[in-house]
């Protein structure tokens, strides 16, 4: 279950059926998606509405093609969802919609997540559950200022149930990161406001889990921030590190280019 290859196989499938953008968004954090719906989001009774279950949010709500393919996972969505993505009349988008049983809030408009995620884990803790909340922003998202002001609004009221991971693909929609706005070092940075930090390698599943756990375990009061290096488009070939992606649609040509390379490299078949 969460095999990367056959989220990855997903999510190809969705975009050339819903002509659709975003791919190279949502491959950076296949891995990172799947090592936390496997191992470490506490779903509850497994019901998408349990109002129990851990908090997902996923602040960078372009890439949700990729949460889409692990909600298809626990059976959360169907594959007539997924042939349908982006129609008319049904209730699948191409940005995070609240409305979407599953989905912790409606985001794409970036900065807006994070806000949202503090204010989680802050009721969590009020209310005495054992709830986790795990928020995915974007480097590119991180120019946003009130991505700041969660930040400290966090370290203030300690809210250690509270795990921010960033994906750091290295480019946002109009160019690199580092040409649009560079942000410097951004462990420094997350330290620098009281968070725990660790960097690592945001496609490697043994490190994903392994820190992950490190984090949530310890007894720091802090709250936490994984800062994990990704490469946007990361398992096709001629996506990789190519920022086209971020807009480009599915040809039937570079569609099936696709499925043949993941059916390489992973136990995949072919359409």
């Amino acid at each position: 279950m969460f095999e990367v290859g056959k989220l990855r196989k997903t999510i190809l499938d969705m975009a050339y059926a819903g002509s659709t953008v975003h791919i190279a968004c949502a491959f950076s954090i296949v891995e990172i998606l799947a090592v936390l719906y496997r191992s470490h989001l506490n779903l509850g009774n497994g019901h998408p509405e349990d109002p129990l279950r851990d908090y997902l949010v996923l602040s960078k709500g372009h890439g949700v093609m990729a949460q889409y393919a692990c909600m298809l996972e626990l059976g959360w969505l169907t594959d007539d969802d997924i042939q349908n993505y982006f129609s008319d009349g049904t209730s699948l988008k191409g940005l995070s919609d609240a409305h979407v049983a599953g989905l912790e809030v409606s985001s794409g408009s970036l900065g807006h997540g994070l806000s949202v995620s503090v204010g989680l884990a802050l009721g969590a803790k009020r209310n005495r559950t054992k709830q986790k909340c795990f928020a995915i922003v974007g480097d590119g998202e991180l120019n946003e200022g009130t991505i700041w002001e969660a930040l400290m609004f966090a370290v203030h009221f300690k809210l250690d149930n509270l795990i921010v991971i960033v994906d750091v693909n290295g480019y946002q929609a109009m160019g690199s990161t580092q040409e649009v706005m560079d942000m410097g070092n951004i462990t420094d940075k997350f330290e620098a406001f009281g968070f725990d930090t660790l960097e690592i390698n945001g496609h490697d599943e043994h490190l994903l889990d392994k820190t992950i756990h490190e984090l949530v375990n310890s007894h720091s009061d802090k709250p936490k921030a994984i800062i994990a290096n990704t490469i946007k488009g990361k398992g096709i070939s001629f996506m990789e590190s190519d920022n086209r992606w971020h807009y480009t649609r599915l040809t039937s040509e570079t569609y099936h280019q696709a499925i043949a390379e993941l059916s390489e490299k992973e136990v995949i078949s072919l359409p």
